[in-house]
């Protein structure tokens, strides 16, 4: 390809509106161009990163595995009818994120934010036995999702790639198989695209299930949290992440209920500062208005008191599936007052008719501060069960770094993060909903056990290029890059520059090296800025002076030397350089 005929242009400008380091290079590069917020148009360059990333999930979702199973791509249908996305309750689920529209005939339907309910009904149509099975159906296709605040580039996006497998196992034990085949899958993926990554306890969120993993990629730039041992390994994105909860008061003896006056003291910053106790002596109301799903189809809401100890902070994904909820909405203090409650002196204490959710810690404490329900009271002495009964106790904490890993009580790290992909244990719930039954060797009905596993095409190369740059540009891996070498022609406008430098081009070629060569009339100063920008793995230049002297020099992008090599020998040399990059 000549750079003259390229379609992209580089940009010498940053983009006012990039996020980070990785989505300046793109855009600068004319890899990928804005179209609105989260809509990328993807130039040629950035296209052919894109395919090569994908021939290499091809390869691996199809490698076989035991019993030789295998990944079979198909291609589904982004526009899916919305009855499909209500029978397993995501229309609820989901509703925020979901694109939905209505035909001529007032039918309506969704665009796909994620294809579990199309391929288990494309199953229930074409399988009838357990011979058939187990199967492992992916495709790679574009997804939609009405993200409220699309952001970072590509990382979160409206319209974006996904390549999305699911296993149809027969029993449980199948799927441990086919998930463990597709946790290595990930991981050798990841891996070829030069991303390091680390697999990570996860919630399962809208998709349902059990057990799963995500793949976190290790950036400042991140909007996942993660706790992570340094000891044993262990690893989990905050929203599931547990520690060792060590009780200060659990041995106290019950004293006495007593109210006192805290005139003006409404945090617990506060409070504990007043009466000289830490935080972990007191116990914090946290209000919310919680969705709730119904059989009709529609929602209902209703308010919950979360009661937690004074030190730590309520985890909301906990919190949701404490509750079996859509949606758990944090109540600010004007919204705590309008709805009769003394914000800032609130407790479960003498509560009626409202649901209480208490951390599994603070209910094991004695003797705790916590609100009268009166303004500028508080209450000393309170205890579960003699002051107050919760409704539902569970784990509800928020872990965070410092705190102590429930494996082997090493203070855990906290990092941030990008979830680079993720694998379910879907179980029964999508073949149940869908009735996708198989016939088992005695004849009886059974529904296919499932798994589900997603990789996002684009925030997987809005990784790559986070790992993979320095100041002056892209530093593609050889495997990635859009062309093997950047071939630069200073002084094309003579002829011998330019017959040497197209020789030369059509030489690589014909060795099975793809090559971009900037046969523009531009100075060497803006063609080698524009080849460290675009990254290919090794520039190949062609002067007047170098040609005097029988050479062409090869420069290495993730190196920093120089090197003169005869003219003769350039194509071995360019083909070693590039098998040893």
């Amino acid at each position: 390809m000549r750079m003259s005929k390229l379609f992209s242009k580089t940009l010498r400008e940053v983009p006012a509106d990039a996020e980070t380091e990785g989505h300046r290079l793109l855009v600068r590069s004319g890899m990928i161009t804005p179209i609105a917020a989260g809509v990328y148009a993807y130039m040629p360059l950035g296209l052919r990163v894109l395919h090569s990333i994908q021939s290499i999930i091809r390869e691996e979702m199809e490698r076989e595995g035991p019993d030789g199973r295998a990944g079979q791509e198909l291609l589904m249908s982004s526009l899916v009818p919305i009855e499909f996305y209500e029978r397993s309750g995501r229309d609820q689920t989901m509703a925020e994120i979901l694109f939905r529209l209505t035909d001529h005939h007032d039918r309506e339907f969704a665009l796909g934010p994620t294809h579990e309910e199309v391929f288990v009904e494309v199953f229930k149509r074409n399988v009838q036995s357990y011979r058939d099975l187990p199967l492992m159906l992916y495709q790679i296709a574009t997804k939609f999702r009405d993200e409220p605040r699309p952001r970072g580039g590509l990382i979160r996006l409206r319209q974006f790639t996904m390549k999305d497998l699911y296993s149809f196992d027969v029993d449980e034990a199948g799927l441990d198989v086919s998930y463990q085949m597709m946790f290595d899958a990930y991981v050798r993926v990841f891996e070829r695209c030069g991303v390091p990554v680390i697999p990570a306890l996860a919630d399962s969120g809208a998709m349902g299930g059990n057990d799963t993993h995500e793949f976190l990629y290790l950036t400042e730039i991140g909007e996942d949290h993660c706790l992570l041992c340094p000891k044993c390994g262990y690893a989990a994105n905050a929203e599931v992440a547990t520690f060792v909860k060590e009780s200060a008061y659990a041995d106290e003896e019950a004293k006495p209920l007593e109210e006192i006056d805290t005139p003006g003291l409404t945090t617990i910053e506060a409070l504990a500062e007043h009466l000289g106790v830490p935080k972990s002596k007191t116990c914090k109301a946290v209000f919310y208005t919680v969705t709730y799903g119904d059989d009709g189809g529609g929602t209902r809401e209703d308010a919950v008191l979360v009661a937690i100890r004074g030190d730590m902070d309520v985890n909301e994904s906990k919190l949701k599936n404490a509750l079996g909820a859509i949606e758990v909405q944090y109540m600010d203090e004007a919204a705590v007052t309008r709805a009769g409650f003394v914000a800032g002196s609130a407790s479960a204490v003498g509560l009626e008719k409202m649901k209480v959710v208490a951390d599994d810690l603070v209910v094991q404490e004695r003797n705790l501060v916590a609100g009268a329900n009166k303004p500028d009271k508080h209450l000393l002495n309170v205890n579960h069960d003699r002051d107050w009964k919760a409704d539902i106790v569970a784990d509800i904490a928020l872990a965070a770094g410092g705190m102590s890993c429930s494996n082997c009580q090493t203070p855990m790290d906290e990092r941030r993060g990008i979830e680079m992909g993720q694998v379910f244990k879907l179980g029964v719930k999508y073949s149940e909903a869908f009735e996708a039954f198989f016939l088992d060797a005695e004849g009886q009905q059974r529904p296919a056990v499932m798994g589900s596993y997603g990789i996002g095409i684009e925030r997987l190369l809005a990784a790559i290029v986070e790992e993979n740059r320095d100041e002056a540009g892209i530093i593609w891996p050889r495997q990635l890059a859009p062309y093997d070498v950047h071939l630069v022609g200073l002084q094309v406008e003579k002829p011998e520059v330019r017959e040497a430098a197209e020789s030369l081009v059509g030489e690589l070629e014909s060795a099975g090296l793809s090559v971009l060569y900037d046969d523009r009339e531009e100075s060497p100063g803006v063609k080698f800025n524009d080849a460290d920008l675009l990254g290919m793995p090794l520039r190949v230049t062609v002067s007047p002076r170098n040609l005097d002297k029988g050479s062409v020099e090869l420069r290495l992008r993730a190196g920093d030397e120089n090197e003169l090599v005869a003219r003769d020998a350039a194509v071995a040399e360019i083909k070693a350089r590039l098998a040893s990059d």
